[in-house]
């Protein structure tokens, strides 16, 4: 007969022992979560049910107006980005030694920027129309026809046109690792430069550019500046209209469930693009390809080829915004925009050192601990990234006002006084929807930069008697310095050019760059817009400079 005995005290202590790292590394990831699990429930039981409604009316124009441009973005931004790769992979041709980092520099251009740019450019009192009708005469917009600025088309060019470097950057690092050795077998069996490119070239490639082509379709349904000033009604701008119109919570949360699902699978399909689709370089003499030098005509395409994305993407944007800028200089010290950049500064830093500190502070207690659930949460506190922002808004602020009011009540209750809201009525539902929507990029960076540290060092470290607060703050942090702080300027960067989450969490009177700047463009006031404009595409630079150097 087998005998059991009883775990032994030692052994109970041990099962029983609070561990503060794996305990943090849960709370954390219950936090980043949270949001999206709000979303679902309001979702599904809402105080009033108007499913039935928002099917029988404006649901279904919202999801096709969303796909139809979700589609179009991708397609035309993997396009741009995949032909601009493989030019700037194969081929020399003039400009394009510069050309390959100016390709990165649309990315500094917010969509919503880029949209006011290009209706100030285009519009009837713009300077192309008014040098159309100076050059033949014509005196109304009667005597000649123009394509409507503010439409779907041009959403999707505008858009295509500031997302297409994430298709551009993931492309060309796979068509740079690619082998010279498939490139010449292909040449010997008659394969042309379109042959090439087309049976060989991007096949391999393919992975890289589903996940590129991914990527800029979320950030299409996350936008919601360059749609609303479009006139597109897509299910972002349907969130905003249901909530702060109808003022229906239950149902700006369905309308963002079906967003989720939306994000849900283009990141499932993406993955299993990838897991399909896999090429292995089996010979031991890895032989970049040759760039063949063009002349002519082809080296004048290819160099025009690359050189109009950036010239749309980039220096259009940029020109009208300065142009508009430093019209006037007294609007560069205006209180307002002080007061908004001050606020940018303070929530956009604020929620970059949190959001950093708790990627480590989350990857570090992962790799302390022993348990499964920590473990299995890891990957998915990324979900955030992925969710727009204003399905954070809605997942974070109903939560947070709940909590708020019990709060303020439990204060009350011992004050006899009216208690603020401390959570919703400041800026700390700003900074948590920040850290939750980009919690992705400071674990990611954290995690590769561990994974790269000898665990010998942890070991040596443990041995001398450091703790592993210690062991942390002397071994890894220096180590990992770089990432962090490469991760920290890319989470400010993306918190200072976030505008759906921003309009929906903000405070009363509580203005931001980002909102300043769609608040004026969306009154027609370009000239009060400009110079917010122009301070977040400089932040923006920065954090291009830094890809560049990065991915040198």
């Amino acid at each position: 007969m087998s005998e059991t005995t009883a775990p032994t005290k030692h052994g109970l202590r041990g099962v029983l022992k609070f561990d503060p790292w794996s305990f943090g590394a849960i709370f954390i990831a219950a936090v980043v979560l949270t949001p999206i699990l709000a979303v679902a429930v309001l979702a599904l039981f809402p105080t009033e049910n108007i499913w039935p409604h928002l099917m029988a009316t404006t649901l279904p124009r919202y999801l096709q107006t969303t796909v139809v441009l979700m589609i179009s973005v991708g397609a035309l931004a993997a396009t741009i980005g995949t032909c601009a790769a493989w030019l700037i992979a194969r081929y020399q041709f003039p400009l394009s030694r510069w050309l390959e980092w100016l390709l990165l520099l649309p990315l500094a251009i917010p969509a919503y920027v880029g949209a006011y740019a290009l209706v100030d450019f285009l519009e009837y009192a713009g300077p192309v129309q008014g040098a159309l009708r100076s050059i033949f005469g014509w005196q109304t917009a009667r005597d000649y026809w123009f394509p409507e600025i503010r439409s779907m088309g041009a959403a999707i060019i505008v858009l295509s046109a500031s997302l297409f470097p994430y298709v551009y950057i993931l492309a060309r690092a796979a068509f740079r690792e690619q082998s010279g050795s498939a490139e010449e077998v292909a040449r010997s069996l008659g394969a042309g430069a379109f042959g090439r490119f087309w049976r060989v070239g991007l096949p391999l490639a393919r992975p890289a550019i589903a996940a590129g082509a991914a990527i800029v379709m979320m950030e299409t349904v996350n936008d919601f500046g360059t749609v609303d000033y479009f006139a597109v009604q897509t299910l972002t701008t349907g969130i905003f209209n249901v909530w702060l119109e109808s003022h229906n919570v239950g149902g700006a949360a369905q309308i963002a469930s079906v967003i989720l699902v939306l994000v849900i699978f283009l990141v499932t399909m993406e993955k299993i693009s990838r897991r399909k689709i896999r090429f292995f370089n089996l010979s031991n003499r890895h032989r970049p390809v040759e760039r063949v030098r063009l002349s002519g005509l082809p080296a004048v395409g290819a160099s025009l080829a690359c050189l109009l994305p950036f010239l749309i993407g980039f220096v259009l944007p940029l020109s009208v915004i300065l142009s508009h800028a430093f019209k006037n200089p007294e609007r560069w010290g205006d209180e307002s925009l002080l007061r908004a950049l001050t606020n940018t500064l303070t929530v956009g830093g604020m929620a970059a050192v949190i959001t950093v500190l708790a990627g480590v502070f989350l990857v570090y207690g992962v790799r302390l601990s022993g348990r499964s659930l920590p473990r299995l949460l890891l990957p998915v506190t990324t979900i955030g990234y992925a969710a727009p922002g204003a399905v954070l808004g809605v997942g974070i602020l109903i939560p947070l006002a709940f909590l708020d009011h019990r709060l303020a009540e439990f204060i009350e209750s011992f004050t006899d006084e009216r208690a603020p809201l401390l959570l919703t009525g400041s800026a700390f539902a700003l900074v948590l929807a920040y850290c939750v929507r980009f919690f992705a990029i400071g674990q990611g960076a954290a995690d590769a930069a561990m994974g790269r540290v000898s665990p010998s060092l942890e070991m040596a470290a443990r041995s001398l008697g450091r703790t592993r607060a210690q062991t942390l703050r002397e071994i890894y942090f220096p180590l990992i310095r770089g990432s962090t702080g490469s991760a920290l300027l890319l989470v400010f960067v993306d918190c200072v050019k976030e505008l759906p989450a921003t309009m929906l969490l903000r405070p009363f009177n509580y203005e931001t760059l980002a909102t300043r700047v769609h608040d004026q463009a969306s009154l027609e006031n370009l000239g009060d817009a400009s110079p917010g404009a122009v301070l977040i595409v400089l932040v923006g630079l920065l954090a291009v400079l830094l890809l560049a150097r990065a991915n040198r």
